[in-house]
């Protein structure tokens, strides 16, 4: 219940919240949760053009490109990342 509340004070509006566990982000506004599904969206479009066509080392730094984008995404509208144990 503590995090809930962790991530439901927001004073300054970040789009991405430390996780509970380990090092990253959860989105925490509606603009993380977006950042996030057109991430999905654009991994979906990238395997159906790349991998159905046998393109692996186009799949591979296209998908490395993407994830790259979503984690500056995070780190600039986001908590500063740390490690974390818990609560």
């Amino acid at each position: 219940m503590k995090y809930a509340k962790y991530c439901k004070d927001n004073p300054h509006n970040y789009w991405f919240k430390r996780k509970l566990y380990g090092w990253g982000w959860v989105p925490v506004k509606w603009q993380g949760w977006a950042v996030t599904l057109i991430l999905i969206i654009i991994l979906t479009f990238i395997a159906e053009t790349f991998l159905i066509k046998g393109k692996l080392i186009e799949y591979f730094i296209s998908l490395i490109l993407a994830i790259a984008i979503l984690i500056y995404i995070a780190y600039k509208k986001g908590e500063k990342p740390k490690w974390s144990w818990g609560e």
